[in-house]
C-alpha cells in the first residue's frame, strides 16, 4: 500500500477484520436482495391493474430526463410553500449525493484496488470528496430535522390525517438516525486513529471534525472512541442495511415510486378525460375492484407521500363537503393492499352500505384540479374520481338533481330543461341583428354556452360580448337554436355516453357552418372544445382553432380596433380566475390585459392565477344542493373583501359558472352592499360607452 494511501485517505473497515468484513458484504447481499424482490413484487403488481388509455411510455430517455429536471429543480415542491421546497431539496440532494460517495467509496474498494492493486481514494481526490459529502451531508441532516419540527413542533396540520401512523414516524426517524449517525462514526473514526497518526488533514471533513472535537471536550479519549468504533460502525451499517431492505415494503419507496410517476405522466391528464371504450358492458365502466383502475393509477396509490397539500387547497375540503383527496387516494391504496393480504372484497364505491369510497365523497368533487396542480408527484386524482362517478353513474347511484339536470339536457339539449327555440331569446334586446353562423361564412364561429343563452343574469353578459364583437367590428356569428351544451361537467360527473351524444349533435351542427375559430364565452366550453373534442372523428377542427373570448377580446385591444384607448374607470377590482381558463389552461394574462384596458385599478387576492381558489360549481356542483360549512363562493368573495392588499368594489369574473355562483355567494354570505360582482365583457362594454 502506497504511503499516501495511509496517509490522505481514511481507513476503511476500521477495527471490523476480515470476519466483520465479510459478514457486512453478507448482509449487504441480502438487503439488496430483499430489496431487488420488494420492487419486482410492486411492479409486477401493478402489471395486474388495468391498460391505460394514454401512452406512457413512448420515448422513455426523453421523459426520464424531463422527470429528473422536475424532480431535482425542486419546482413542485417549492409552489405555495417555500419553506417545504427548500426543507425537500437538502434531502433529496443530501440523500442522492450520501448515495453517490457510498457508492464511489465501494467501486474503490471492490473493482478498482483489486483490478490495479492501486486506489483513487487518496490526496487531493480523497480531501475533494469529504468536505462535498459533509457538506452535502450536513444539508441532509438539516433538512430532516425541519422535516420532524413541521411535524412534531410546529404540528402542521396537513401532515397529519386519517392515515398517519407509525411508519411515518419510523421513516423519517430512520433518516435522522442515518445522517446523524453517519457523523458520529466519523468523528469517532477520526479520534480513534488521532493515537496512531497524523488526522490534521481530516479538517476538510468539517462536521466529523467537530463531533471529534465534542467528543474530546467531554473527556473521550483516543483509546476510548477506538474501543467503540466497532460498535457505532455496526450500529449505523445495519440501520443503513435495514432501510435498503424495507424501501419496497413501507414509505420510502415513494422515492422510487414518485419518481416513476413523474417519468410516465400525462400533462394532459383531468384536462381531458379518457373515454369509455365503444365496445364497453354497463358493467365495466368504471371500477368495480380494485383491478379496473389501470397500472398507472395503482403506481399514483403508492406514490403518494401522504404530504397533504392536495388537501390544504381543496375548496371541497375546505368548505365541509366529505371529500379529501388525499385520502381518497390512500383509502384505495390501503383497501388493495388489505385485499391482497387476503382480505374481503369490497365495492369500490356505492351510495349507502359498505364500500371503499362513499358516493357523498365524490360528488363533493369540483373537478377543480386544485389537487392535481399542488401534487408535487403529479397523482391525476381528477381522472380517478370521474372515473368513479362513471361507476356511479352506471350503477344508477347519481345525485338525483344531477340526475334531472342530465334528463334535461338528454330531452332538451340543455340543463335549464327549457326548449331549444328559446335559446337565441337572449339576443332580442339587442339594437342589432346577431349573424346566423349558419347562413354565412364567419372568421370567428361564437359557442354561447347554456348560461348565457338561459341564465337571465347572464344573458346579461353574452348581450355585453355582442355589443363588444360589433363595436370592434368582429366577423362572427352563432348557432342559434342549433347550439347544444357543451358537455364539459356531463362528462365529468360520470355521463360518458349523454356527453359523445352531445359532441356528435356540436360536431354535426358547427360541421355544417364555414368558420375559421371557434370562441366560447364560457371556460368549461372552451376547454372541453379545445382539448377533448378534438379527439373525436366528427370534430375537424384541431386545439389551435379554439379559443375563449378573453384572448379574442386582448388581441383586439392590443391592435387598437377595440377603441379602448384613454378610457379610465373609476373602479377598484379584484379578478378571479376560472378553473377552466386558468389551471387548466394557463390563461392568465389576456383576462387582466382587459381589465387594465378599461383603466380600473386591478388588485390581485392572495389566491391566484394557478392558486385560484374554486367557486364551487364545477365537476356537477352547480347543479347539487350540498351540505356545507362555508360555500366556497362565500370564502371566496371573503378573501376578496378582507385579504386583497386594498378595498375593493368590484369582483370581475370571466366565466358564467362563476357569475351564477358568485351572485348566489353575495346573498347567501351577506355581501350584497360590500361588494358587485362583474362579467368582464360587462366592463369592456361600460369602457367602451364611457
Amino acid at each position: 500500500m502506497s504511503l499516501a494511501l495511509q496517509t490522505t485517505t481514511r481507513p476503511t473497515f476500521w477495527r471490523i477484520g476480515d470476519v466483520g468484513k465479510a459478514v457486512f458484504y453478507y448482509l449487504a447481499a441480502v438487503a439488496i436482495l430483499v430489496f431487488l424482490f420488494g420492487t419486482y413484487e410492486r411492479v409486477r403488481r401493478y402489471t395486474q391493474g388495468s391498460e391505460d388509455p394514454f401512452e406512457r411510455l413512448d420515448d422513455l430517455p426523453g421523459r426520464t430526463l424531463a422527470a429528473a429536471r422536475l424532480a431535482l429543480s425542486n419546482r413542485k415542491q417549492l409552489d405555495r410553500d417555500v419553506v417545504a421546497g427548500v426543507m425537500h431539496a437538502f434531502v433529496v440532494w443530501g440523500f442522492l449525493t450520501l448515495l453517490i460517495g457510498t457508492t464511489i467509496l465501494g467501486i474503490d474498494m471492490d473493482l478498482y484496488r483489486p483490478l490495479t492493486g492501486d486506489s483513487f481514494f487518496v490526496g487531493d481526490f480523497y480531501l475533494s470528496y469529504s468536505v462535498v459529502m459533509d457538506a452535502m451531508g450536513l444539508l441532509f441532516v438539516v433538512g430532516v430535522g425541519v422535516a420532524l419540527w413541521r411535524r412534531y413542533g410546529r404540528r402542521l396540520d396537513r401532515l397529519h390525517g386519517r392515515h398517519t401512523s407509525r411508519e411515518d414516524d419510523l421513516f423519517l426517524g430512520a433518516l435522522f438516525v442515518l445522517g446523524v449517525g453517519g457523523y458520529l462514526t466519523e468523528g469517532v473514526r477520526i479520534l480513534g486513529t488521532s493515537a496512531t497518526r497524523d488526522v490534521s488533514f481530516e479538517t476538510v471533513s468539517f462536521v466529523g471534525w467537530f463531533v471529534k472535537d465534542l467528543l474530546s471536550f467531554a473527556g473521550v479519549t483516543p483509546e476510548m472512541a477506538a474501543g467503540a468504533y466497532p460498535a457505532i460502525w455496526w450500529s449505523h451499517a445495519l440501520v443503513a442495511l435495514w432501510f435498503v431492505a424495507w424501501i419496497p415494503y413501507a414509505k420510502p419507496f415513494h422515492m422510487l415510486s414518485s419518481f416513476a410517476n413523474l417519468v410516465t405522466r400525462d400533462e394532459q391528464a383531468g384536462v381531458r378525460l379518457p373515454g369509455v371504450p365503444a365496445d364497453a358492458a354497463p358493467e365495466d365502466i368504471g371500477p368495480s375492484e380494485i383491478d379496473d383502475f389501470s397500472w398507472k393509477q395503482l403506481l399514483d396509490h403508492d406514490a403518494c407521500t401522504k404530504c397533504g397539500r392536495c388537501s390544504s387547497v381543496c375548496p371541497a375540503k375546505a368548505s365541509g363537503r366529505p371529500l379529501d383527496p388525499r385520502d381518497v387516494i390512500l383509502d384505495l391504496k390501503r383497501y388493495r393492499e388489505e385485499r391482497d393480504a387476503g382480505g374481503e372484497d369490497i365495492p369500490i364505491i356505492a351510495d349507502g352500505g359498505t364500500s371503499v369510497i362513499d358516493a357523498r365523497t365524490m360528488e363533493s368533487c369540483m373537478s377543480c384540479m386544485a389537487c392535481m396542480d399542488a401534487c408535487p408527484v403529479d397523482i391525476e386524482h381528477v381522472t380517478q374520481f370521474t372515473e368513479m362517478n362513471r361507476r356511479l353513474t352506471e350503477s344508477g347511484e347519481m345525485n338525483e338533481h344531477v340526475q334531472d339536470a342530465m334528463m334535461n339536457v338528454f330531452q332538451h339539449g340543455n340543463t335549464f330543461g327549457d326548449p331549444e327555440r328559446k335559446r337565441p331569446d337572449w339576443t332580442d334586446d339587442l339594437d342589432f341583428e346577431v349573424p346566423d353562423a349558419r347562413d354565412q361564412p364567419v372568421e370567428y364561429l361564437w359557442y354561447v354556452g347554456d348560461y348565457p343563452s338561459y341564465d337571465e343574469r347572464n344573458q346579461r353578459v353574452a348581450r355585453a360580448l355582442a355589443r363588444v364583437f360589433e363595436s370592434a367590428g368582429v366577423d362572427y356569428g352563432i348557432l342559434y337554436e342549433a347550439e347544444r351544451t357543451d358537455g364539459n361537467d356531463v362528462r365529468r360527473v360520470g355521463e360518458e355516453g349523454l356527453y359523445e351524444m352531445l359532441v356528435e349533435d356540436n360536431a354535426g351542427a358547427i360541421g355544417d357552418c364555414e368558420f375559421e375559430s371557434i370562441v366560447c364565452t364560457d371556460p368549461h366550453s372552451y376547454n372541453t372544445f379545445k382539448n377533448e373534442y378534438p379527439e373525436f372523428e366528427a370534430c375537424e377542427w384541431e386545439s389551435r382553432d379554439v379559443f375563449h373570448y378573453t384572448q379574442v377580446v386582448a388581441d383586439l385591444a392590443e391592435s387598437g380596433a377595440l377603441g379602448l384607448q384613454g378610457t379610465e374607470l373609476d373602479d377598484t377590482v379584484t379578478y378571479h380566475d376560472p378553473c377552466h381558463l386558468g389551471r387548466f389552461n394557463d390563461v392568465f394574462e389576456a383576462p387582466r390585459d382587459l381589465v387594465r384596458a378599461t383603466g380600473a385599478d386591478l388588485h390581485e387576492m392572495p389566491r391566484n392565477r394557478a392558486d385560484s381558489f374554486c367557486c364551487g360549481g364545477g365537476g356537477g356542483g352547480l347543479w347539487m344542493d350540498l351540505e356545507e360549512d362555508t360555500k366556497p363562493s362565500e370564502e371566496r368573495l371573503r378573501e376578496a373583501l378582507e385579504d386583497t392588499d386594498a378595498p375593493v368594489e368590484r369582483f370581475v369574473v370571466a366565466c358564467p359558472m362563476c357569475m351564477t355562483m358568485y351572485e348566489d355567494g353575495r346573498k347567501t354570505g351577506g355581501f350584497e352592499d360590500d361588494l358587485e360582482v362583474v362579467g368582464l365583457t360587462e366592463l369592456l362594454a361600460e369602457a367602451l360607452e364611457a
